[in-house]
């Protein structure tokens, strides 16, 4: 396995960053050229080392010697440099290369213990040239040939010299024990570590897999929130013109057929100026709605005074006695709870007088702690509730238009009827101060 040293941290969209260090990548390029290169500046300085102390050390044939060795051993390396590419891992021809120059580098520290400083390559690279099983039998190997040339050269001179070679021997076999163990503990971290990059890179694949699918929820949202407020808006339209417009021609229709029907001039005069101030308001709530503003009730009074004049007009038109009562404590409400519950009355009062033929409405508008209730009751004809159709779902008319506008302030309506006694509609919405 490849070590290197690797850095993490957080970029800027809250992914974990895991970026490699540029010293590891040259670290293990420098071993590599260690491993290639090493042995032969090792036994050059070893060779030059042993020609300076040949005088002392050394005869004419163990000179002769120590030269074929030296020319076998660089024959040796150069033959490897060139077979080594096509063996990268343990294999037999790399332990025979290994053993070779083994045996070499002993000769060489027998001749001369100067050589020492070539046979320490015995202690690098054995995990690329031998079995695991055969690493620590070469490593030990080298230790005998290292503590024959700290002893003072081979073969050691009497019973002190094999004691002093015996004590090198221990302590240079302890010494590779306690780095062999540090060598394990670094492999053991450098495997966790990669684990571990590993399972961040996982992490962070997951990640941006799920930043990407939340950009693209986001952007559907977008759209579908883009898509919604048209649909609002269509639905908001659709009932300011049927709770407005679409009432008020209905009212100018009854008059003009009153007048249609009628030769009293006093009553004509009535009934067409009725129908005429039906069309002003009407084309006020008309140009109102387009604009996205408030009922006109609502612009000089608050919400307790516009439904009672609502209701009083309504009465005064439809002939029907209707009342008006406030319970509780009145409040300033948010613009769109009262706009919301001045149409829903006008809404509820509209449907009593084209459908119910009540003689008389009440109308209650209640202060309730956290919320408004809008209550308009009627002792008209009824109906089955069961009967009606289903929802359109538009939110536009009706009983549908009622329910949608409370929905959207997150109120609810009710309707309450029965056949020959009445109808009663209640609106709840929550007590939204205004400002």
């Amino acid at each position: 396995m490849d070590r290197a040293v690797y850095e993490t941290g957080r970029m800027d969209d809250g992914v974990t960053e895991v970026a490699e260090r540029p010293t590891s990548a040259r670290v293990e390029e420098r071993w590599g050229l260690f491993h290639r290169w090493g042995p032969f500046g090792l036994l050059g300085f070893g060779t030059l080392a042993s020609a300076a102390t040949a005088d002392k050390i050394m005869n004419t044939g163990t000179r002769w010697a120590a030269a074929a060795l030296v020319v076998a051993a660089l024959v040796l390396m150069a033959g490897w440099d060139r077979v080594r590419l096509r063996h990268p891992g343990p294999s037999a021809s790399s332990a025979v290369y290994y053993w070779v120059r083994w045996a070499i580098a002993f000769a060489l520290t027998w001749l001369n213990p100067f050589f020492a400083f070539y046979a320490v390559v015995g202690y690098f690279g054995t995990e690329l040239l031998l079995p695991r099983r055969w690493s620590r039998v070469g490593v030990c190997a080298s230790a005998v040939t290292m503590a024959g040339s700290q002893s003072g050269g081979m073969p050691p001179h009497g019973a002190s010299g094999w004691v002093v070679f015996g004590a090198l021997l221990v302590v240079n076999l302890v010494l590779l024990s306690v780095f062999a163990h540090l060598a394990a503990q670094e492999d053991e971290r450098a495997r966790f570590q990669a684990v571990t990059i590993d399972e961040l890179e996982t992490a962070n694949a997951r990640l941006q897999q799920a930043l990407d699918e939340n950009a693209a929820l986001h952007a559907q949202l977008l759209v579908q929130a883009r898509e919604a407020g048209v649909a609002d808006e269509r639905r908001r339209l659709a009932a300011e013109i049927h709770d407005t417009i679409a009432q008020g021609l209905a009212g100018i229709i009854t008059q003009l057929q009153v007048v249609t029907n009628s030769q009293d001039p006093a009553v004509v005069s009535t009934h067409l100026a009725s129908a005429q101030s039906l069309a002003r308001a009407s084309l006020g709530e008309a140009r109102r709605s387009v604009q996205n503003l408030g009922p006109a009730a609502l612009e000089h009074d608050a919400l307790p005074e516009a439904l009672k004049k609502t209701v009083a007009e309504w009465g005064a038109q439809q002939g029907v006695r209707a009342e008006f009562t406030v319970t509780g404590t009145a409040e300033p409400l948010h613009d769109e709870i009262e706009a919301t519950l001045l149409r829903i009355a006008q809404e509820a009062l509209a449907n009593a007088g084209r459908h119910s033929g009540a003689g008389r409405v009440g109308v209650t508008l209640s202060y309730m702690g956290d919320e408004v209730s809008l209550d308009v009751r009627d002792d008209g004809r009824g109906f089955d509730p069961l009967k009606l159709p289903p929802r359109s779902g538009t939110g536009g008319f009706g009983l549908d238009g009622m329910r949608a506008r409370a929905e959207r302030i997150a109120g609810s309506v009710t309707v309450e009827a029965e056949p020959g006694h009445g109808t009663a509609v209640s609106a709840r919405v929550p007590l939204v101060r205004h400002g």
